[in-house]
């Protein structure tokens, strides 16, 4: 396989990646719309932390993963979602992090799968099957 080949197949990767992990957020993000946060205000009044601060996950769940999408800003998006992943998963899933689910897998397989894919973009961008390519959050 020759180098063009390597770089095509890495772009149709990161391409797969975020069009992936964007959706499947994003149609999280959707779901939690319709309740009005409330969970999520629970955890957050359990913790101390004000109800209002509930909504910055709009940011996480649906702005980072549009941006996602697009591959416009990737990095800053991919960020923004790992971060939003790592409180998720101290606030609501910190016992489950060693723990295996009813099937043998990690009992927060969903989340890590999102934690790390998030972290992957920030590390590696959107590629060039992109909306912007030229700047350093891209």
């Amino acid at each position: 396989m020759n180098n063009l080949e390597n770089t095509q197949n890495k772009n149709i990767g990161l391409l797969i990646q975020r069009i992936s992990i964007g959706l499947l957020i994003l149609l999280h993000g959707i779901a939690n719309l319709t309740s009005d946060y409330s969970f999520i205000k629970s955890l957050l009044k359990g913790f101390g932390v004000p109800e209002f601060i509930a909504y910055s996950v709009f940011v996480g769940e649906i702005i980072a993963p549009i941006l996602l999408i697009l591959g416009w800003r990737t990095k800053m998006a991919s960020l923004l979602l790992f971060f939003n992943m790592l409180t998720a998963i101290i606030m609501a899933h910190s016992a489950d992090i060693f723990t295996l689910n009813q099937f043998g897998g990690w009992g927060i397989e969903l989340q890590g799968l999102y934690l790390f894919g998030a972290l992957q973009l920030v590390l590696l961008g959107a590629g060039d099957y992109a909306v912007s390519t030229t700047s350093k959050w891209d």
